[in-house]
């Protein structure tokens, strides 16, 4: 039987939407049927047989869309191989420490530890000031960002191929 996997997120500028997009590329490499979509409009995760969540991190917090897909889905993700991942901080090096306490929301820690999840990702996020409003452009500038896309491909597809692997080695789900 083929599993079907949902890649979910929730993104403010398509950066985590990219990271998303790459997650599913691997995965249906691996030869598994995968749907991308934003979380406010994904379905029901009893549909899958795995998940995959993220979303773009403001201020320590998930997009509202990813967070209440999750919340709202607990009972149906509990019962399904789930992995979590967080994009947002910018710039080089290990983006799990330099995101620390930001990377992954204090608030959703107990719903993950709950269903528990596989794994939990933090990747680096990209910015485009042009895409910014002002005020966003005005904070970037205030904490003095840097802006350009950090995004570490090869990480992203080294951890999707990771999840491809317990998908589909027979791995127990």
């Amino acid at each position: 039987m083929e599993t079907r996997v949902l890649v979910a997120y929730g993104t403010k500028h398509d950066a985590t939407a990219g990271i998303a997009e790459k997650i599913g590329q691997v995965l249906r490499e691996a030869g598994l049927a995968v749907d991308v979509q934003p979380a406010g409009q994904a379905g029901d995760p009893a549909a899958y047989g795995a998940v995959v969540l993220g979303s773009a991190v403001y201020i320590g917090r998930w997009r509202k869309e990813a967070a209440r897909y999750l919340k709202t889905h607990e009972a149906a993700l509990a019962q399904r191989p789930v992995w979590l991942f967080s994009s947002g901080p910018l710039g080089q090096g290990n983006a799990a420490e330099q995101a620390g306490e930001l990377g992954f929301p204090k608030d959703l820690r107990p719903i993950a530890d709950r269903i528990a999840v596989r794994d939990i990702a933090i990747f680096f996020g990209a910015v485009d000031p042009d895409r910014l409003n002002p005020l966003e452009r005005w904070m970037l500038k205030q904490v003095k960002s840097p802006t350009g896309d950090f995004r570490d491909w090869e990480a992203i597809a080294a951890w999707a191929a990771g999840i491809a692997a317990a998908l589909t080695e027979g791995q127990p789900t």
